[in-house]
């Protein structure tokens, strides 16, 4: 609302970020919105100020100078108007923000007033008018104008976190029904409303996401969002299944899981945008083999400037601090002996440089000297590129295992193995293909963890951690769903679950396929920032408003389509053409769901609306349809066009 504030008067004005401003309001600024709208005011503030150190002006650069004072009060007047008008509907922030639109309307005024020509007076010497008599005045309504409008905004941002609470408040009620419900007519009524209020949460959050300076807390939110993204389809199956098999134990425990991660992801937004500390924040990055080398390497270069700026000693045990972590490669069994040995010998080597470096420090220090000394530049030199040395040997080693294990679970032999089991209803080969996982869990596990050691930014370190957890909770909950499957093999909502759970699979190793070439972008040094993105772009992009209204059409006919599969389940004339027909519009429903997704067949809206023209599956169905049918019909087209 407060994007336009500055109008036409910031045309062609500087555009650095406010934050580099001597104007400082005193305000950190989080969000690009905030610091995009102060720019143009800053700049017209700056050109104002500037032109104070030549007071006497021409004619033309007169009426310049009043034409930016004029458009700084009018801007704010209209700035104002928007900040009362929230200050309205915000009981809460009324005292606040009327104060911040009363001292930023009466800085307009003062700078209005400043740059009026009519109080200017001509010089006595050539004619020319003088303006800015007084500095002080124009610099102390500057700074109360930008000090105000900043805290104008910041408000204004709390109403945007406190509508992001409000949603996720909505959400963890629904969540508790959805997870309490016994029938299956209740469980499609209140999951029909909680599609809903996803949806609304997600355009929510994708907005704050995209706005955040911070790219770690980029990174972050782009996890939490991924997690809570994923997790509706499988609370929508894990559900159904408790529902049909409600006896069923690993049913219940596959429910559980979904629930958990949902509001440990809910969670973490409102964490997130509250900036609040919460336990596990600490724990969020841990200490990378990335930063320790560099870490270690502005140390030791520091010492040209500086040969006291720390002892020899506390540089050895940084460097030993170093090397202990590379223990997460030399101790891993996965680990080949040549790399391996190849990891020690480097270490060794970076030890030896240190210590010629240390030796040379402290002959340095003992004789006085004011700068390093020749020994020492060599040795400052050898140390550093021994360490990255040793840096291109851990990213080769992380790389290679994490290529080399895409490739083998691009095959999907074990989900291929558990499904079969499962649909067999052999409940001895699904333990035995689930030990086959958990191990190949546990190598992604790690292989994501050694990543995370290498992968050269803190927001790509966030996703390899966030890659690590997903692989370790969804390997469990395969396992639970293929059981399930296994102890009830005709059940169509047990096979549709699992199936649900390996895509989530799948789909995780796609995002660590993309995650991996990230690292290896910012490892050749091709990309420097991480973009916090989980999925690749579609081709062609919808709206705000063209996106949520899509995402809930798609909620809906996946919920319908599941109905469909519950219906027939319970029919015994499998080859019946309502049959066929119902499954193939399933099919169709399943596509643009997940092109809500930007996964799936479907790339483009184009092929979106080609699928839709093409497919005949919906009249077709209709026309199979027997007269008791027909309500079912009419409700699902009911709300196909109330969604539209």
């Amino acid at each position: 609302r407060f994007t336009s504030f500055a109008g036409k008067g910031s045309a062609g004005m500087a555009s650095s970020p406010c934050g580099n401003s001597n104007f400082d309001s005193g305000l950190e600024i989080k969000t690009r919105s905030v610091e995009q709208t102060l720019i143009p005011l800053v700049s017209q503030i700056t050109t104002l100020i500037n032109h104070k150190d030549k007071p006497k002006k021409s004619e033309r650069t007169l009426v310049a100078i009043h034409r930016v004072g004029q458009a700084v009060s009018v801007a704010v007047g209209r700035f104002v108007a928007v900040g009362e008008a929230i200050a309205a509907e915000n009981q809460e922030l009324k005292d606040e923000m009327g104060q911040a639109c009363f001292e930023a309307r009466r800085a307009g005024d003062a700078i209005a007033q400043l740059t009026d020509v009519g109080s200017a007076s001509p010089s006595q010497s050539d004619g020319r008018v003088t303006v800015f008599s007084d500095r002080t005045g124009m610099v102390k309504a500057a700074r109360l104008l930008l000090s105000s409008v900043t805290k104008v905004l910041v408000l204004a941002d709390r109403i945007v976190i406190k509508q992001i609470i409000t949603s996720r408040n909505k959400v963890l009620v629904t969540l508790d029904h959805l997870e309490r419900v016994s029938t299956f007519q209740e469980f499609v009524q209140i999951f029909s409303q909680f599609g809903n209020e996803m949806v609304e949460f997600a355009h929510l959050t994708g907005d704050r996401q995209n706005d955040l300076k911070d790219e770690k807390k980029k990174a972050r939110m782009a996890a939490a969002r991924a997690v809570l993204e994923k997790c509706t389809m499988m609370l929508l199956t894990a559900s159904k299944t408790c529902l049909r098999h409600p006896d069923c134990e690993s049913a219940r425990i596959n429910k559980d899981a979904v629930f958990h991660r949902m509001r440990c992801a809910l969670e973490q937004v409102i964490e997130i945008v509250t900036e609040a500390r919460s336990c596990g924040e600490n724990k969020i990055l841990p200490a990378s083999i990335y930063n320790g080398i560099k870490d270690f390497k502005s140390g030791v270069e520091s010492l040209r400037d500086n040969l006291y700026s720390s002892s020899p000693q506390s540089m050895g045990g940084q460097l030993e601090a170093l090397v202990e972590r590379t223990e997460d490669f030399t101790d891993s069994a996965y680990t080949s002996h040549e790399q391996r040995q190849a990891i020690l010998s480097l270490c060794q080597l970076a030890r030896q440089d240190t210590q010629q470096l240390v030796h040379a420090w402290i002959e340095a220090q003992s004789v006085h000297a004011k700068e390093a000394t020749e020994d020492m530049e060599v040795s400052i030199l050898k140390t550093c590129q021994g360490v990255n040395d040793l840096r291109r040997e851990l990213h080769k080693v992380a790389v290679s295992r994490a290529s080399d294990l895409l490739k083998v679970h691009g095959e999907q032999l074990p989900l291929r193995a558990l499904k079969a089991a499962g649909a067999e209803g052999n409940l001895e080969a699904v333990a035995e293909y689930s030990r086959t996982l958990t191990e190949q869990k546990e190598q992604l596990v790690e292989t994501c963890r050694l990543l995370c050691h290498v992968s050269g930014t803190e927001p790509l370190e966030i996703t390899c951690i966030h890659a690590e957890e997903t692989f370790h909770v969804i390997g469990p909950q395969i396992i639970s769903a293929a059981q399930t499957l296994a102890l009830h093999p005709s059940s169509k909502i047990a096979k549709e679950n699992l199936e649900v759970f390996c895509e989530a699979w799948e789909s995780q190793l796609c995002d660590m396929a993309l995650l991996l070439r990230e690292i290896n972008d910012v490892f050749e040094g091709r990309r420097g920032k991480h973009s916090a993105n989980l999925k690749t772009a579609k081709a062609v992009k919808l709206d705000a408003e063209e996106q949520t209204s899509m995402a809930k059409l798609g909620l809906e006919l996946r919920l319908l389509s599941s109905d469909v599969d519950t219906e027939v389940e319970k029919w015994e004339e499998q080859e019946h053409e309502i049959v066929r027909q119902s499954q193939s519009l399933a099919s169709m429903a399943y596509n643009m769901y997940l092109f809500t997704r930007g996964e799936g067949l479907l790339k483009t809206t184009l092929d979106l609306f080609h699928q839709a023209e093409v497919s005949t599956s919906g009249s077709a169905c209709y026309r199979s349809f027997s007269p008791p049918f027909v309500p079912f019909s009419s409700f699902f087209l009911k709300n196909k066009v109330a969604n539209r």
